[in-house]
């Protein structure tokens, strides 16, 4: 499985969808990140004409540049069912897709440096046994028989939970659409809608305009830009998160594990993924401060322990140079970035190598093949958006706070049904759009 370091966002070359725009369709997609792919595909089994426009590469941003955990421990209880129902899809989406994307149930353990961490650990079981999840405490002699060596105070582990090559799912997934009548074409940034009476009646594209009834924004790190174009409002953020892959190592450990300050899980290459558990990088503009109001709890308790950097570089969706209006006939600053493609902070990856390096110390040298790094969308209640929009017909996903990848089949297949007006399975009470203006506290879940 060597193939899948050939990360897809370093690419360059001909785009593999180029797929000729309908004048007319029932449904756009804007975005090719996982969340937009799934909505694409169950939204043409639901029967709906379907197309996909992602302005730069499939998967090539945060979709495809994630740790490739498919996780339930740890989440927030609200995305608890949905994560469940994703667990099911997997599998199912990887039959259909015939590809081997890497897909594995290996667990997830959480470890416990110290006993108020297993505190914290117990109370989140408890939500895990409300919704007859297996995640289930260990002890300190468990993981270190999981883990030769390790001196943890025990951890919490969940066997069920998975994981995939992000880089290689997504693309799998979106061949996967195309075959089922999906139109994908990369390349090709949306720039606006239009509305008659209210209600979405056509998608502007640089490629040019698709008369339709039905938006789905699946943007991402871009979705607070697309919309407040059109005057829709959203506190979202986005921060950078960095990530390597090792060179391949001796027989570590066969599960992902985070301590609270590493996070590592294998690859089929025989190396590891590795990232910082929770360190991220929110870069300062001018929507960080018409946040503030919204993000102010956030800072200050910081659940992705997250650093200030004094501005956001130019192009990004937060720069101090980056148009927030822009006429639908022009170009936009989606074909100004195609792929938002954030430089790792090598000074992190260099610390999180040698503390991996020291939690296994008979494993030999840790020596880096490969660094990237990633945008988050982020909400300041660190769930996201699945709603509809005040503009009939106009749908949103974003704001998957950094769980978006393994939960991605179930947000796209709740998606589809809100598109078509099923009852999409779930109380999505908590994913509002409503929540920012209707004096609903926003605060984090329980989640880990």
């Amino acid at each position: 499985m060597a193939a899948h370091l050939t990360f897809p966002f370093s690419a360059v070359g001909t785009p593999e969808h180029a797929a000729d725009l309908p004048k007319e369709t029932d449904l756009v997609v804007l975005g090719g990140g996982v969340a937009g792919v799934c909505t694409a595909l169950y939204a043409a089994r639901r029967g709906l004409r379907v197309v996909l426009c992602e302005k730069g590469r499939i998967a090539a941003e945060q979709s495809g540049r994630n740790w490739g955990w498919i996780r339930a421990q740890g989440r927030d209880p609200a995305e608890l069912p949905m994560m469940m129902e994703a667990h099911r899809l997997w599998p199912e989406l990887v039959a259909d897709a015939g590809e081997d994307i890497g897909l594995r149930t290996i667990g997830i353990t959480y470890l416990a440096r110290e006993e108020k961490d297993l505190a914290r650990y117990e109370d989140w079981l408890e939500h895990a046994r409300q919704h007859q999840l297996d995640s289930r405490m260990l002890s300190a002699a468990e993981v270190a028989e999981m883990i030769p060596g390790s001196t943890y105070a025990g951890g919490l582990h969940t066997p069920s939970d998975k994981k995939a090559e992000p880089w290689a799912s997504v693309p799998a997934l979106a061949r996967l659409a195309a075959r089922e009548g999906v139109v994908i074409r990369e390349g090709c940034a949306v720039r606006a809608w239009e509305t008659s009476g209210g209600a979405i009646s056509s998608v502007v594209t640089e490629a040019g305009e698709i008369r339709c009834t039905a938006l789905a924004i699946c943007a991402g790190a871009l979705s607070r830009l697309f919309l407040g174009r059109h005057g829709v409002r959203i506190p979202q953020l986005s921060v950078r998160a960095s990530v390597a892959a090792t060179q391949p190592l001796g027989g570590i450990h066969d599960g992902a594990a985070s301590d609270g300050r590493t996070a590592f899980r294998p690859r089929g290459d025989g190396g590891y993924s590795i990232a910082p558990s929770a360190a991220h990088e929110l870069f300062v503009g001018p929507d960080a401060f018409a946040s503030l109001t919204y993000f102010i709890r956030e800072f200050l308790s910081d659940p992705l322990n997250t650093g200030l950097r004094p501005l956001a570089p130019r192009g990004y969706p937060d720069g101090w140079a980056t148009a927030r209006a822009w006429a639908a006939d022009a170009p936009t600053p989606f074909e100004a970035m195609r792929v938002l493609n954030p430089a790792p902070n090598r000074t992190r990856l260099e610390a999180l190598r040698q503390r991996f390096s020291a939690l296994f110390p008979n494993a030999g040298e840790v020596r880096l093949a490969a660094a990237w790094a990633g945008m988050i969308d982020v909400l300041p209640d660190v769930v996201p958006v699945i709603d509809a929009l005040p503009v009939k017909g106009a749908f949103l996903a974003t704001g998957l706070s950094g769980h978006g990848f393994g939960i991605g089949p179930a947000v796209g297949r709740v998606m589809a049904d809100l598109v078509t007006g099923r009852d999409p399975g779930h109380d999505l009470t908590r994913f509002r759009f409503g929540r920012f203006a209707d004096g609903t506290k926003l605060v984090p879940g329980p989640s880990l």
